[in-house]
């Protein structure tokens, strides 16, 4: 569940545009720095190196799986490096310092435990790496430690937290360390903790969230005193905004427990969200952060809850609050698609492609109950979808379960990716225009479902396989 939590942060995270902090110094000429790698078992020949989600280049492997790049007018920070391993996308960042020249190696099949640097500045990024990999351990840990009395967790807590400082100060004295780095780890280690105990109410299941609030000894919550809500230095590493994002909740939802009946959490609350919003606007100060916040914010709330009447509420606050203006228009096609998907509507006209290369409109296929499910090779979770529609079909053999990916734009490579799982072709599509589609059908989350009435109508624009009241839905799509 952690790892969850903190994975769903991430996949938020980078889907917001973020613009890191600047430093204005003037420009020096050794203000450089060298990556480079070998990939074992690529995918394609090509690695996406980007800052701050700004792209700097797409460098081409050499005919031995090689690159080298250089960085000119180096900002110091955090850097990433993406490219396609055995389920889409995989990435992970790299420390980069003036005349640093890092190399590393890694096997796309096991990404993040294969990853060693080699290299000035080697040493504090395999220092980095290893703090990751051993924090996707501690998350199963820390989980069990949340079903504990809250003392008794916060005192474990602590001494995971006293063990990392004190491995920080022994590779600090150990080895010769720059005060961004002391900075970096030193942030992730606390707001890592953070994390914890801000996450601590909502996995505990003793108790409502209301009442483990409410159980919570005194100064649980101290060390809000001490939280940055504007720190440039941590901005670009996950940990930190996953805590930001947690953070914000937690205490949303304390002040909408205060003013409500409500005793557990839920993510479907106008009021609850309203308050997060109004929150988040009143102690983030920097542009970028604060903007993402808010855009997180208002997206969960549109696509979870179905409450049209209260889209246009939340969306003026909203852009009133938010100074982006890719990040209004993105929300506000989203709250226009929603609207459109209300129950009883026509299903709207998009283009999808068949394994033989053939377009059609959606619509025309058509033809009975139906449902539509998203799917995409990034995620792993499109084995589980599949599995799910493959066990539904045999219990209702007369509704159509019709599979659509979204973010293969090569249809070569959709059909490998069916192949490869031994898919059905038979009511397998890609979507000919996926930015349009994604507006028009809402496909946020990517494994939100469709209930389509055999008129083509909508019955349900917005649910899950997995939801427990799911096969309710079929039995009334079917008895309707």
């Amino acid at each position: 569940m952690m790892g969850f939590i903190k994975r769903l942060s991430l996949v938020l995270f980078m889907a917001l545009s973020f613009v890191s902090c600047k430093d204005d110094t003037k420009e020096k000429d050794d203000n450089y720095a060298y990556l480079g790698g070998e990939i074992i078992n690529p995918k394609k020949n090509f690695v996406i190196l980007s800052k701050s989600e700004q792209i700097l280049d797409t460098v081409t492997l050499d005919a031995n799986n090689r690159f080298l790049y250089k960085i000119k007018q180096l900002e110091d920070g955090l850097y990433t490096f993406k490219l396609p391993a055995a389920e889409g996308l995989e990435f992970q960042m790299v420390l980069l310092e003036p005349k640093d020249s890092i190399m590393f190696r890694l096997n796309t099949l096991e990404f993040d435990e294969s990853l060693v640097y080699t290299g000035v500045g080697a040493k504090k990024n395999n220092y980095l790496i290893n703090l990751f990999l051993d924090g996707e351990v501690e998350d199963k840990i820390i989980l069990g430690y949340s079903q504990l009395p809250a003392d008794e967790f916060e005192r474990l807590l602590d001494s995971i937290r006293d063990h990392k400082l004190k491995k920080l100060k022994a590779f600090k004295g150990n080895n010769s360390t720059s005060p961004f780095f002391n900075e970096l780890i030193e942030g992730t280690i606390n707001y890592d903790y953070y994390l914890s105990k801000e996450v601590y109410p909502f996995v505990n299941y003793s108790q409502s969230e209301k009442r483990n609030f409410e159980s919570l000894p005194k100064g649980f919550y101290d060390y809000r005193k001490q939280i940055d809500y504007n720190y440039c230095n941590l901005m670009d590493y996950f940990p930190y905004y996953s805590f930001l994002k947690h953070h914000f909740e937690n205490i949303a939802l304390t002040e909408h427990f205060k003013n409500s009946n409500d005793s557990v959490y839920n993510v479907k609350s106008f009021d609850y969200n309203m308050i997060r919003l109004r929150l988040i606007d009143s102690l983030v100060v920097n542009d970028s952060i604060r903007n993402s916040l808010l855009a997180q914010t208002a997206i969960e709330y549109i696509t979870n809850s179905k409450d049209v009447d209260n889209y246009d509420a939340l969306l003026e606050s909203f852009v009133n609050k938010n100074s982006n203006t890719e990040h209004q228009r993105y929300v506000s096609n989203i709250v226009k698609s929603l609207k459109d998907l209300k129950s009883g509507n026509m299903l709207p006209k998009v283009g999808v492609i068949d394994a033989n290369g053939n377009q059609f409109s959606l619509n025309s296929k058509i033809k009975n109950p139906s449902v539509i499910y998203f799917w995409s090779s990034t995620y792993r979770s499109h084995i589980d979808s599949h599995k799910k529609a493959d066990e539904l079909k045999l219990k209702y053999p007369e509704i159509d379960f019709i599979a659509i990916n979204v973010n293969n734009d090569d249809i070569k490579l959709w059909r490998n990716v069916i192949k490869q799982y031994r898919y059905n072709t038979d009511n397998e599509y890609l979507l000919a225009n996926p930015k349009e589609a994604k507006y028009k059908l809402a496909i946020s989350p990517i494994n939100k479902v469709m209930i389509i009435d055999e008129k083509g109508k909508i019955v349900n624009a917005h649910t899950s396989m997995f939801n427990i009241r799911f096969e309710e839905e079929l039995l009334g799509l079917l008895n309707n």
